[in-house]
């Protein structure tokens, strides 16, 4: 008699195959599913003609079972010279699957014996065990995105993406749904212009070669397990649009361009995007004058700011308000994790209302340029007024070089035709930074008409000790002395509190 689990397996192989677009290179997704007290693991096998990274040799089994190996892609991350302003390439390493329960985890490094081993980021609590010469072994007890990073090497590392297992993939054969299975897909003038209400899926162990293009759409997406590889531009275009939703794990790995670039949209929810470039304005996600709009769960490393908000950019105009980044993890290998303002219009000034930041893992920030600096910076240029900020629960690692916060009304000759018109009414709450490579950080209004007004740091903690208006110091000394930051004479209500 055929066993539950091999009927199971057949089951869903049959289903796959049923569910296959035409592709260049086939390959199915493999399902290990044990009882209901162990893990359900889904891994998908890369692309033959897709770079590998032989760095790491990855597996992964629920407890006690049978081992299975993973797929290493490669990833390429970048690394400024501040001689030359050039980019040099520096190769890494992603690997991706889907779990529900408890799997563990063990990684070969391949390249030299393993003397230290971390996984960041750290607030995840999570503590690799180093075996043997070059083994290094841990438990994850639900879906992460994380970096396991040996002997220091911030580069040569391997970040592990997982996510939930999906319970509702959709056919290729629905009618609302474009359908990209395993295997490469490359479209005719690597363009895919996606009507309204339709869906792209992308499923596991799929990549699909072209720019996705939503413009003047509404209720339309992209949802999947698989990866955007871009050749010729960015990843994802979203304009002039309404209700658009991307959903799932999708992976956008090197684009020549931006992840995501939006402008004009009223209804964007990004969730579970993982991203990397390495490409000058290798941006992450820029959304220019949006409303609505939600960021969440998303894993970006980046060659420019990993998420920018503005107003006025090319041909988009209008005001930015309501907009909310959360539970996601950040590293900026150039420029800022996140970035507000820059962007507006100076012969009809716009506003960014509402921006709300929260449960942020920041894992790196390296700028050398102090115009640029900033983990978090909020720098209106051009007659915009940003106002309404509200910051909270953010864990700042330590990061190569930057500023752990910069405020400035700015005219930047570079980006501007006017300054900003100010700042106002920013709490951050909850910040916490640990490390010893910040420079002071910046608040500078721009003049008494364009200033920095009402901004709160609430539990502000650097390195282990309190930031507050209250704590014991020398009554000439500034409470921002100890963060330290320079707040310059056009920054008004400047307060510390402990809550």
């Amino acid at each position: 008699m055929l066993s539950i689990n091999y009927l199971l397996c057949l089951c869903f192989l049959i289903a796959s195959i049923c569910a296959q677009s035409i592709n260049l290179e086939r390959s199915l997704p493999r399902l290990y599913h044990r009882n209901e007290s162990s893990a359900q693991i889904v891994t998908y096998p890369k692309p033959a003609s897709l770079g590998n990274n032989t760095s790491f040799s990855v597996k992964v089994r629920s407890p006690k079972g049978n081992w299975t190996s993973l797929d290493a892609y490669l990833v390429n991350l970048s690394l400024i010279n501040t001689t030359t302003g050039s980019s040099a390439t520096q190769k890494s390493s992603m690997a991706y699957f889907d779990f529900g329960g408890t799997v563990e985890v063990s990684v070969t490094y391949n390249t030299a014996p393993v003397t230290t081993a971390v996984i960041r980021p750290y607030s995840y609590g999570l503590l690799p065990q180093i075996s043997g010469n070059n083994t290094v072994t841990f438990t994850l007890d639900r879906p992460r995105n994380i970096i396991l990073q040996v002997n220091d090497n911030i580069f040569d590392c391997l970040h592990l993406l997982s996510s939930t297992i999906e319970i509702d993939n959709p056919s290729e054969n629905s009618t609302d749904v474009i359908y990209f299975g395993p295997g490469v897909h490359n479209i005719a003038g690597n363009m895919l212009q996606v009507p309204s209400g339709k869906t792209v899926y992308i499923a596991g162990g799929g990549v699909l070669t072209a720019t996705l293009n939503f413009s003047g759409v509404h209720d339309a997406g992209l949802r999947g397990r698989g990866i955007l590889q871009t050749t010729s531009g960015g990843a994802i275009v979203v304009e002039y649009s309404q209700n658009i939703t991307i959903d799932g794990a999708i992976t956008v790995l090197n684009p020549n361009g931006y992840a995501i670039s939006s402008g004009e949209v009223n209804g964007f929810t990004i969730q579970g995007l993982r991203a990397f470039s390495n490409k000058g304005n290798g941006d992450g996600i820029d959304l220019f004058c949006c409303q609505n709009a939600v960021i969440d769960s998303v894993f970006m490393r980046n060659s420019d700011d990993c998420i920018a908000l503005y107003n006025h950019r090319w041909n988009y105009y209008g005001n930015s308000s309501n907009i909310t980044i959360q539970n996601s993890s950040l590293w900026a290998d150039v420029a800022h994790p996140i970035n507000i303002g820059t962007h507006g219009n100076t012969d009809d000034p716009e506003t960014m209302d509402r921006v709300t930041i929260t449960n942020i893992d920041i894992l790196d920030h390296r700028e050398p340029q102090m115009l640029y600096q900033g983990t978090i910076a909020i720098n209106p240029g051009d007659s915009n007024m940003i106002q309404n900020v509200h910051i909270e629960n953010i864990r700042v690692e330590d990061f190569r070089e930057g500023q752990l916060v910069n405020m400035r009304v700015m005219f930047n000759t570079m980006y501007n035709t006017s300054p900003g018109r100010g700042i106002a009414n920013v709490t951050i709450k909850d910040m916490v930074y640990n490390g010893t490579h910040a420079n002071p950080s910046i608040l500078e209004g721009y003049d008494s008409d364009r200033s920095i007004d009402f901004i709160t740091f609430e539990n502000l903690v650097i390195n282990g000790k309190q930031i507050a208006d209250t704590m014991k110091k020398p009554a000439w000394y500034e409470t921002s002395d100890f963060v330290p930051m320079f707040a310059n004479d056009h920054t008004n209500n400047l307060t510390f509190l402990i809550t």
